[in-house]
């Protein structure tokens, strides 16, 4: 339940910060605190940080359009599989072949 909550809140931030018209938002401020983020998700807990990957496709599923795609994929914009999976080079390499097909 606490990782939806957060998952939420975290969610709400990037989709502003993603959305948001850069006379709204300085653009650089942005990609600050995008940097920010991402460096604070992955000194999460790794069960926690589990559930917290979980819960964006479930909060996901609560909008639509872009929004839903743009919180869809924060765990991927983050790199918080990488993040998961930083002690397993196995894993790591078929993130690394994920990653390639999808870009």
């Amino acid at each position: 339940m606490i990782a939806i909550q957060v998952a939420s809140i975290i969610a709400s931030f990037v989709v502003f910060f993603e959305l948001a018209d850069d006379d709204v938002v300085d653009p650089d401020a942005v990609a600050k605190m995008m940097e920010e983020l991402a460096a604070e998700l992955e000194t999460l807990d790794k069960g926690f940080l589990r559930e917290l990957i979980d819960a964006f496709a479930i909060v996901a599923e609560e909008d639509s359009g872009k929004v839903k795609e743009v919180v869809r994929n924060i765990p991927y914009r983050f790199y918080l599989e990488e993040a998961l999976a930083a002690d397993d080079p196995v894993r790591l390499a078929e993130l690394e072949a994920i990653r390639d097909a999808r870009d």
